[in-house]
């Protein structure tokens, strides 16, 4: 196993154009897992999945993938729900049912103990509703200790705030684990909701990165593609030289983050630890990452719900549909 992935997983309720509402797996975490694993990185799911119906589903599309559950018995807990609304633009917006239930099961001990059992993991993913400020002792203590074990730590800001009751405390939680991550994950949309200073999203992302000790910041910009920043000051931004028929967007920045971590993870084929997937980036190695994760992104918004790509897929998106910079 080379990442490990904590954070929700959870039936997405999608309303359909005649008003009834299609159950799909989903969560941003559980959908970044599969990616991974389509894309041929080595992946342990961290958190406990519900005996239920749709739990059971969960974990049979997750094995399915290849990834490897570290909880591998099921819990009684009930599965978490999501009521998904799409507007005109495929946009989604959410709202949740999450008390009391499978993947929210979990302590910093029992997160960290599956850590240890893996000698080969290098780099660990959390966020979106794992940022939940009611649930920060179980993640924050695990953030750290998966640093201090040399993984690289990224955490996918992801923000929910409609779901939130306290906002500033859904902020100051999201900046915590901030402070634990090498790779930060965030869109413009997220950079607004926390109140990140500066006159644009660009100017937004330097001010975040240099707010926390990350060494590499990726920012998704919806339609006009993304960029990368590192904290000695490069930066790349890219979008695909064709325009896309997008059917939604649900799951686009999931796959977009877990194309960015396989191509770091495999950018070097002798890499075989943290040192290596963080080390500088000339600026061929850059592009290199900002286009795959691009492709990875595009070729989800083309497919009803989230259907994460293979590798092979998205290495054929780069060649078919390159990356304009600039």
């Amino acid at each position: 196993m080379r990442v490990a992935t904590a954070g929700e997983a959870l039936i997405d309720l999608i309303v359909q154009r005649d008003g009834r509402y299609e159950p799909c797996l989903g969560g941003a975490v559980f959908n970044l897992t599969r990616a991974l694993a389509r894309q041929g990185i080595g992946t342990l799911y961290l958190n406990p999945l519900s005996s239920d119906r749709f739990g059971r589903q969960l974990a049979a599309a997750l094995v399915s993938d290849g990834v490897q559950l570290a909880r591998a018995q099921p819990v009684a807990q009930s599965t978490s729900l999501a009521v998904v609304g799409l507007d005109d633009t495929g946009h989604p917006d959410y709202a949740f049912y999450r008390q009391g239930v499978a993947d929210r099961a979990v302590t910093a001990q029992s997160l960290i103990q599956s850590c240890q059992r893996e000698p080969a993991l290098a780099m660990v993913c959390t966020g979106a509703l794992a940022l939940a400020p009611e649930d920060a002792a179980h993640y924050l203590p695990w953030l750290r200790a998966q640093r201090e074990a040399g993984a690289v730590v990224v955490v996918d800001a992801n923000l929910r705030p409609s779901v939130m009751p306290d906002l500033d405390a859904y902020r100051r939680n999201v900046h915590a684990a901030l402070q634990s991550a090498d790779v930060v994950k965030v869109s413009d949309e997220d950079l607004t909701i926390l109140g990140t200073p500066g006159g644009h999203a660009l100017a937004q992302a330097q001010h975040l990165l240099k707010a926390t000790t990350a060494r590499l910041l990726v920012l998704t910009l919806g339609g006009q593609g993304a960029c990368l920043l590192t904290r000695d000051g490069q930066s790349w931004r890219a979008r695909e030289s064709q325009p896309l028929e997008v059917v939604d967007t649900v799951g686009a920045g999931d796959c977009f983050l877990a194309g960015f971590m396989a191509a770091l993870l495999t950018r070097e084929e002798s890499a075989s630890g943290a040192g290596d997937v963080l080390a500088p980036l000339d600026d061929a190695a850059g592009r290199r990452l900002l286009a795959h994760a691009v492709a990875s992104a595009s070729l989800c918004v083309m497919r009803r719900g989230c259907v994460p790509p293979t590798r092979a897929e998205v290495q054929a998106r780069v060649e078919q549909v390159p990356c304009v910079f600039g």
